[in-house]
This record gives C-alpha cells, structure tokens and sequence, in this order.
C-alpha cells in the first residue's frame, strides 16, 4: 500500500469522482484508475504483473475462445449488473462447447462523466462473479470517450478454455429423435431488465437469472459425454436459438406448451408488456439437445444441481428440411415458432 501512496500522492475518490478524460490517455491518471479501482478488486497473480497480455499455462484438449460486448441498459438491475454480466455470458459461451473456462480479458469503454463510485459498484459486481465461477479476469484495457458519445459503461469481455477429450458438442450434431431439454424457467432476466428500465412494479419481484453454468455443464458431460448440442437462449430467447440449431443441423424441431417452464410472474409481465416469453432473453439458462436415451439421466443430474432444480423437457427434434420449429399449444393447435423479427428488447445484455 505505501507504494501506491508514494506513486499517487492522491488518493482517487471512488465516492465522489467521475471519469474524466484522462483516465484513457495512457498517463498517471489512467495507471492510478487501473490500479486503485480495477487491480485492487479483479486482483490476481497474472493480473498484477501488469503486461499488456497474461501468459498461462493450459490442461491438454482442444482450446476453446469466445468474445462478448455488453451494451445492457440499466447498467444496475436486480439479480446483478453489467459487471457480473459480462463475466457470466462469457463463461457460458466458453462452456456451452463442454469446456472448462479457464480465464477471462476485460475491456471497459467508459463515458467521461461516469461517477467512480458506479464504476466501482460495476467492477466489485465483476469480480465478485469471476471470484465464484473460479474464472480469473488476467488482462484487459480501458478507453474513455467524451460525454455524450457512450452511454456510461461498455465491457467487452473474451475467455478462454479447454474441452476435455471425447466430447464434441456443437450445433451442428441434432437429429430427428433426439430430447430438447431446458434447464429452468425462461424469460427471467429479460422480463427484470424490462421492468427496471421502464420502473416498472408487479405484485412479485423479478430478478435476473444471470448465472455462470459452466458447473452444471461440468456435471451434464460428466454424466453423458456425447451431449450433441448445447446453448444458451440470450438475445432472441428459446425460439430464436431453437430456430439457429436446426438452421444449422438441417432439422426442424417441435416442442410441448405446456412442458415448457416460465415462471408465473414472468407470464403475467409478458402479457402486461405484450411480450412472448419464448422469445424473452435469459442470461442463466441452457438448451440441451441430446439421444432420447440419455434425456432422464441428464434431467436427473440437473435437477440436482441449484442451477437446474427446474429442468424440463421441452420437446423433440424432427426430420423437416424447411427447418421448421412449431409449438404443440395448450389449446390442441400448432403453431410456427420462427426467428425473432427485429429485436424485442434491446439493450438487454
């Protein structure tokens, strides 16, 4: 600590400060920034070397990358904030390939004028996330831009991992027969976003879902290693990501209304917003395509595990070369499930 007192003889004042321009120009006020607020919480041994890249070492297995910007409007809504979101998302994109995330980079966009104190509550969100998901943030940047050209805070987080050897989950590996499995109520996080940036209020308090699932994921291939597909339905929700794994594995795909999980109060926001949960975000949830055969024993693992108590199966992957996705109501009809059209709720990751 008297090291940093020596190097910044003043200390920077996360309660009352803002971010100015000078906290992106590369000088003393940029390294105080990183230092004080970003190293003091995201801190770790590959993180404190301070080089413009982190060295690490690797299990043997094949290495798995994804990149992730999150532009969320508001920045803060129940269940998290961008912070944690950012760590979240990227996780699950590393992990619905089967693997096991090892590290994550972070770069923050920041509008001039943002209060320290926001930026902050947003970081501690951050590592508190990557603290519990056991995925260390090693590297990462910082630009500012002048007030009135950003929107507060923009991260764009990439991560890095391995899968293990005989397993081979992609989008591409659905086939007529196979169980469409969900691991929990849809349409959460989408619905919390909605309500907190229209202030609106409902009977029962709607919180995000934002989750790290690589845990579950873990468990599930544990369990069956040839898990053919999984993903998890963010933007465009369930219908919208059902709609991309038999785009991509020529299927079509049918599902059962009423197998389907949302959560009560879900249900009644949509109604109210004009929403259709089957197309409502979710930031904690993950599809699972696999063999009719392994559909129990993979429920069975995820309902035991906190983040899958809710799991369902939802339907059935069938042979159709139009690539349809329909809905079984509750009504007896059928109806097509298509791609969303437009984005419903923007802003929302």
């Amino acid at each position: 600590m008297s090291a940093v007192i020596k190097r910044f003889p003043v200390r920077l004042d996360t309660r009352r400060g803002t971010v100015d321009m000078t906290h992106g120009s590369g000088g003393r006020a940029m390294a105080q920034l990183i230092e004080e607020l970003f190293v003091r919480h995201l801190d770790n041994n590959l993180l404190r070397q301070g080089n413009d890249q982190a060295m690490f070492p690797v299990d043997a297995g094949r290495m798995v990358m994804s990149t992730d910007g999150h532009v969320i409007s508001p920045v803060f809504f129940p269940g998290g904030n961008i912070g944690s979101l950012s760590v979240h998302g990227t996780v699950n994109d590393v992990a619905m390939s089967g693997a096991k995330p090892l590290y994550l980079s972070a770069a923050f966009i920041l509008e001039e004028g943002f209060p320290l104190a926001d930026l902050e509550r947003v970081v501690m969100g951050m590592a508190k996330a990557a603290s519990a998901a056991g995925v260390p943030v090693v590297t990462g940047d910082t630009k500012v831009v002048e007030k009135g050209k950003g929107d507060g805070v923009f991260i764009t987080t990439t991560g890095v991992g391995v899968v293990p050897e005989g397993v081979n989950i992609s989008g591409n590996r659905a086939q007529a027969g196979d169980a469409i499995l969900v691991s929990g109520t849809l349409g959460d996080h989408g619905v919390a976003i909605m309500s907190s940036r229209e202030n609106l209020e409902f009977e029962t308090s709607i919180e995000s879902d934002s989750a790290a699932l690589h845990t579950l994921v873990a468990d599930m291939v544990n369990a069956v290693a040839d898990i053919h597909c999984l993903r998890d339905p963010t933007r465009g929700g369930l219908a919208t990501t059902l709609n991309e794994l038999a785009h991509q594995s020529g299927v079509g795909m049918t599902l059962n209304e009423d197998a389907i999980p949302v959560n009560p109060a879900v249900t009644a926001a949509c109604e109210l917003l004009g929403l259709d949960p089957l197309y409502v975000a979710n930031e904690g949830k993950l599809i699972c395509v696999c063999d009719p055969g392994d559909a129990d024993r993979l429920l069975q693992v995820m309902r035991v595990h906190p983040l899958g108590r809710d799991a369902a199966r939802i339907g059935e992957v069938v042979e159709d070369a139009h690539g349809f996705v329909t809905l079984d109501t509750s009504f007896g009809g059928s109806r097509v499930i298509d791609w969303l059209a437009g984005e419903q709720l923007p802003r929302i990751c």
